[in-house]
């Protein structure tokens, strides 16, 4: 008898399940159900219909029923919510929306992926507006769009400063409207650090947007918005993007164990608590391949990965799963942001000790015409150098160094080995040593203790408390622009000049990148001098650190100009 497989939801989950079961079963029949119009879509780029960079928001629709039926024998119904589960018959009860009939379906196998919805908290005031936004789905972002075209919006708030606010700001910026953001915590993108997100804030600030952090949204007005602070925000149109919950009610209503993270629960094999039922995407709980724990991952890739093993699992193939990392990337205007594995925040949390490696360096080879600082992070567990993390955000090809770091982090890589990776090069994409062959050997000498640093932001606590600060810059860099009261000597003459530096303090040496003068920390190391530290990222790191929190506090810089790619 041929086997019954029925599906719940699309898209990245459902559709790759489905199409994975029929790879290897060419008799089962396939069921999916969507309670949408399109069963298979591209929501990531959902976004970029509003930038015209997509034009007909059909291009947006991967799959039709009829393609799936016709390519892969699948039968693929849109319009058909899953209502419940009959977990001892082995049915689901299924509503047709456009008819309103309602049947029972058996299954073998169920696979659950209804993935996670917008978070639209009832407390705020004026929430269910008409001009009040979340987006999901093809349908939604249409709407966005006709709305906005029809009734001639031009300001617009988004609530929101993760993956789907930035990309929503960026697009609309680029239809011309005058963009809000507003965040509730101090800085957008949380899988980065507080210290790299500043150079977003900057790029965000830079391009027109007005960039609101540490201020969450209290009520929605036809033409406003009012903020917690009292502050109120022009817009005609909002956009709800705080996050996301897991739609897990149909679970729940069957009995299936939910976990500890509000995520279904699922085994190794993506079976849930009823083990003719699996789960995967957004909705369930993963495991963390860094500390083990549960947690929740609410990216495509993880979900195919996990739709393939569920499949394969029925099959009686072998699985293996090892937990998410959770690698992803985002561009922000004219940068780009990557991140992979733990941030530091997540470190604390979890009481793992890390130190940091911290780097400026060019993407390619800097005689090229379209060479660009990277600025890179690198966290690796202390003592024993194994890479726990990686945050790179510049305008070259930041993702390609990320997936590097990803890959090695999976293969339970160190420093050592980081160091010794061989990647192509050629100055056109690269250089000789890759900046993270750079962070991994930075890496070890800060944990073989060789040389002593301190990060961007330190340094205006330090400047505070009057720390001497020295500028090995040329004389026509550091009047430019420099740190507040630093002496000015020059790497090409500072062994003539040592009288100058001071032996009963410590000092703070910083250049451009944090190259020239990390050279001459480890000279004067080799002086006999054990009170100099380098400012990791130097002059480009410490100025766009400093930037957003100079203009947001209207405080004094520390600097007596700005120094910026």
């Amino acid at each position: 008898m041929n086997k019954r497989f029925v599906t719940v939801g699309g898209v990245a989950g459902a559709a790759s399940v489905a199409a994975r079961l029929r790879r290897l079963d060419e008799e089962a029949i396939i069921t999916m159900y969507e309670k949408g119009e399109h069963v298979s879509f591209s929501n990531c780029s959902l976004p970029y219909y509003l930038s015209g960079d997509i034009q007909d928001a059909m291009d947006l629709v991967l799959m039709d029923p009829d393609l799936f039926m016709s390519r892969y024998n699948i039968e693929a119904k849109t319009n058909h919510e899953v209502l419940s589960i009959n977990r001892k018959d082995k049915t689901v009860r299924v509503k047709n929306l456009l008819s309103g009939m309602e049947t029972d379906e058996p299954y073998d196998k169920l696979f659950l992926s209804p993935g996670a919805k917008p978070v639209m908290p009832r407390v705020i005031e004026g929430i269910h507006l008409p001009h009040v936004f979340s987006v999901r789905n093809v349908g939604d972002i249409v709407a966005i769009k006709e709305y906005i075209t029809e009734n001639v919006i031009q300001d617009i708030a988004v609530i929101g400063g993760g993956f789907i606010g930035i990309e929503m700001m960026e697009s609309l910026h680029k239809a011309g409207k005058q963009v809000t953001v507003v965040e509730m915590a101090d800085q957008v993108m949380m899988p980065f650090d507080l210290d790299m997100a500043q150079f977003l804030h900057k790029e965000i600030m830079d391009n027109g947007v007005d960039l609101i952090l540490g201020d969450g949204i209290r009520s929605i007005h036809p033409d406003h918005v009012v903020l917690a602070s009292g502050k109120q925000v022009k817009a005609g149109a909002v956009i709800m993007s705080i996050g996301v919950s897991p739609e897990i009610l149909l679970a729940k209503e069957a009995g299936l164990e939910i976990g500890e993270t509000g995520g279904i629960k699922v085994n190794h094999h993506y079976q849930t608590s009823d083990p003719d039922i699996y789960a995967m995407g957004d909705a369930v709980e993963v495991t963390s391949f860094i500390t083990g724990k549960p947690t929740r991952l609410t990216l495509a890739g993880p979900a195919q990965k996990q739709a393939r093993d569920a499949a394969d699992h029925v099959m009686g193939r072998e699985v293996r799963q090892d937990g998410v990392i959770g690698s992803s990337v985002v561009r922000c205007f004219e940068l780009n942001a990557a991140s992979t594995g733990m941030n530091e925040k997540q470190l604390k949390k979890e009481n793992i000790p890390y130190q940091v490696s911290f780097v400026v360096a060019y993407d390619k080879v800097s005689l090229m015409p379209d060479a660009h600082p990277m600025f890179f992070k690198l966290l690796y567990a202390n003592p024993s150098g194994k890479l726990l993390g990686a945050q790179a955000i510049g305008q070259g090809n930041v993702d390609k160094r990320i997936d590097v770091v990803a890959a090695m982090i999976k293969m339970h890589g160190s420093l050592s080995d980081l160091k010794g990776l061989e990647l192509s090069y050629s100055p056109l994409f690269g250089t000789a040593k890759d900046v993270v062959n750079h962070a991994a050997l930075n890496g070890l000498n800060l944990l073989n203790g060789e040389y002593q640093q301190v990060l961007m932001e330190d340094v205006r606590l330090l400047w505070e408390e009057g720390a001497f600060f020295l500028d090995v810059r040329e004389e026509w860099e550091y009047s430019q622009g420099h740190i507040k009261g630093a002496l000015n000597i020059p790497l090409s003459g500072f062994r003539a000049r040592l009288d100058e530096i001071p032996t009963d303090q410590k000092v703070y040496i910083y250049c451009r990148s944090g190259q020239r003068s990390y050279n001459m920390v480890r000279a004067m190391n080799n002086l006999g001098y054990r009170n100099v530290y380098n400012v990791a990222g130097s002059m480009l790191a410490v100025s766009l650190h400093e930037y957003y929190w100079d203009k947001k506090l209207e405080r004094e810089p520390i600097v007596t100009g700005y120094v910026f790619p």
